[in-house]
């Protein structure tokens, strides 16, 4: 997870830059021919808090749409505004897993002709019993998700459906109940998928790989500003609105990304700690890391406080230096934290749980604060 930059102006203007700067192939598949898949697709609008929340979606919607054996269609991120899949993620590795199209491909290519204005249904979960209607476009981030790529619909189909497909009875009630010859599009209002990710879906983080334009921005950072040598990336946790959601953290079974250290089976339960780690146990592991790997540098990465003066002081005589850049882009964090010699982050955070993924899919060491193993 990680938090609206406060520069809103700047960051607009970078982002307008990175946009022109981003090479065509990212952009979009020039030149590819797009066929139709008569096995199906599955939609959604990533419209689940930050960055870090739809991260964990996507690949619970990865695993929903192979499960079905439909394409998926790669919605935009949501921020301020859409940003394209490819601003972010290579295309071709995900490809290698599973079928997928750029959300602006598919609606350029494809939808005019095989899911034209007046047969788009929208798909909303609903419990049993419920008098609620499906509403897919109301209220923010839903609406400007949706008008941003022109969709509107025209008819709205409430499901009861479990979204667990890799059980074969609920796959086989998808597939009778929504056949792709009569419901070749699942647009769904949000995920199907749970939060946090399901720990059989973890792996397919493999499958995503940063984007030129980001890779190029690290590999200039990691060159060019940091010391020669091993470093080790933190990632903190410790603004005042992160403070009041730990404080309802204590003797949860699970709490937000919790399972990524803990575990699954909910033996352990989440502590205050867990979530906001004291100062002295962020130093103390801090330089345990720089001693073990030798580290020339420590890589910050925090919504507030950076802790460069305290990490200074306890680091003194180490010859390691500290960084923090809060970049324009809370991305270029996540792949510098990715690309470190050992990681330090927090349990209960999505946007640490997204460092953890790649890097063990990597085969490269993390751990948590104020966890032992």
């Amino acid at each position: 997870m990680h938090p609206d930059r406060a520069n809103v102006p700047l960051y607009i203007c970078c982002f307008i830059l990175l946009l022109n700067q981003v090479l065509p192939s990212e952009m979009e598949n020039s030149g590819a021919s797009f066929s139709w898949d008569p096995r199906g697709y599955v939609f959604y609008c990533p419209c689940m808090g930050r960055f870090g929340n739809q991260a964990e979606h996507f690949l619970g919607a990865l695993a929903f749409a192979k499960a079905l054996d439909r394409t998926l269609i790669l919605p935009p991120w949501r921020t301020y505004k859409n940003v394209p899949f490819s601003d972010f993620f290579q295309v071709q590795p995900l490809q290698t897993y599973h079928r997928v199209i750029l959300a602006e491909d598919f609606m350029k290519h494809l939808a005019p002709t095989h899911w034209p204005k007046g047969i788009r249904r929208g798909y909303c979960w609903l419990p049993p019993g419920s008098d609620r209607k499906c509403i897919m476009k109301e209220g923010n981030p839903f609406k400007p998700f949706w008008d941003e790529l022109e969709v509107d619909f025209d008819e709205k189909i409430v499901y009861h459906l479990g979204i667990h497909i890799q059980d074969p009875y609920e796959r086989d009630q998808w597939q009778r109940k929504f056949p792709s010859s009569s419901h070749p599009v699942l647009a769904f209002r949000g995920a199907p998928a749970s939060f946090p990710v399901e720990e059989q879906n973890r792996q397919a983080h493999a499958f995503l790989k940063w984007s030129q334009k980001i890779n190029s921005e690290v590999d200039e950072y990691i060159s060019n500003t940091l010391p020669k040598g091993p470093f080790v990336g933190i990632h903190l946790r410790n603004g005042i609105d992160w403070r009041n959601a730990c404080d309802h953290a204590e003797g949860m079974p699970q709490y937000m990304a919790s399972p990524q250290c803990l575990g699954y089976s909910r033996y352990r339960t989440v502590t205050k700690e867990l979530c906001f780690p004291p100062k002295q146990d962020i130093l103390n592991r801090t330089e345990t890391a720089v001693r073990r790997f030798g580290a020339k540098a420590v890589f910050v990465a925090t919504d507030n406080d950076p802790m460069k003066e305290e990490l200074k002081f306890r680091l003194q005589g180490l010859n390691v230096q500290i960084f923090h850049i809060n970049p324009w882009l809370p991305q270029i964090d996540l792949a510098i934290l990715g690309r470190a010699d050992f990681f330090i982050g927090n349990c209960v955070s999505s946007f640490s749980s997204f460092v953890k993924r790649e890097r063990d899919s990597n085969g490269k060491p993390s751990t948590f604060w104020a966890f032992d193993e």
